[in-house]
């Protein structure tokens, strides 16, 4: 009940803010949720003294997320700030490389994904975003209910125990599907064939995301990135799918306008 409750509530807010608000005040809601994925990330990372300076993986992830919001994202202030966290983790803390790109990740796995949804809501409107959402969604609940099921094939028994091909191919088909169907109604100037290879490109990477998150938390040895949100974990394990689909759907959306 409770885990129902807080998806419900999490779902409405994340709703109205797409709808209600504009690219600017999306633009801080980001910024927050960027913000705290990179307190878990931190975490998950490591503890005291296996993990990067903590302020500066905040500045750069934030800072990222800022650049990557706007129409047209400012790589070069993104690549600039990734190598100043570098320099300054490996010269000023005297922190291995693999620790210190640890703060350099947090930027382009959260906050360039977050920043890039925001773009795409600048660049064709809260439509657009509820578009790649419901298509990350659908294909996520798709996979979980195909997966029980059909399921017979793992898809990654290492990583994810549930997970099965068939599954993922469930979620393919409704992903796929929901983004050549409603597309048009969203993007009017792209044809579905063009539409159904997004919806199927941002499935498959939001699988990616879904994966990768996982890895990160078996390696740390956690079921959840953080217990923030009742009985769905933290927010890495709310938006890791999308943190992988959005920067293509960006790409795809800025190719067509």
């Amino acid at each position: 009940m409770i885990r129902l409750a807080s998806g419900v509530l999490l779902a409405a807010v994340a709703l109205a803010a797409i709808v209600l608000l504009e690219a600017s005040a999306l633009r801080l809601v980001a910024l927050l949720v960027a913000a705290l994925a990179t307190r878990e990330l931190l975490a998950v990372a490591g503890g005291p003294g296996t993990s990067p300076t903590a302020p500066l993986a905040y500045v750069y992830t934030l800072g990222v997320c800022w650049a990557a919001s706007l129409p047209e994202p400012r790589l070069d202030v993104i690549a600039a700030g990734g190598l100043a966290v570098l320099g300054a983790d490996v010269l000023v803390r005297a922190r291995p490389l693999g620790t210190a790109a640890v703060g350099v990740a947090s930027g382009l796995y959260i906050g360039f994904p977050l920043g890039a949804l925001v773009a795409v809501h600048a660049l064709a409107g809260h439509e657009a975003v509820i578009l790649l959402v419901a298509t990350v969604v659908i294909s996520d609940s798709t996979q979980y209910y195909t997966g029980r099921l059909l399921g017979r094939h793992a898809l990654a028994p290492a990583i994810s125990p549930k997970k099965t091909i068939e599954g993922a191919a469930g979620g393919l088909v409704a992903g796929t599907a929901l983004m050549a169907g409603a597309g048009p109604l969203v993007l009017p100037f792209v044809g579905r064939a063009e539409l159904a290879l997004a919806g199927a490109v941002v499935v498959l990477l939001g699988i990616c995301g879904d994966l990768f998150e996982s890895r990160l938390k078996r390696l740390a040895g956690l079921k959840d990135s953080s217990g923030l949100i009742p009985g769905h974990g933290g927010v890495l394990d709310r938006i890791d799918a999308l943190l992988f689909a959005v920067p293509a759907f960006f790409l795809f959306v800025q190719r067509w306008l």
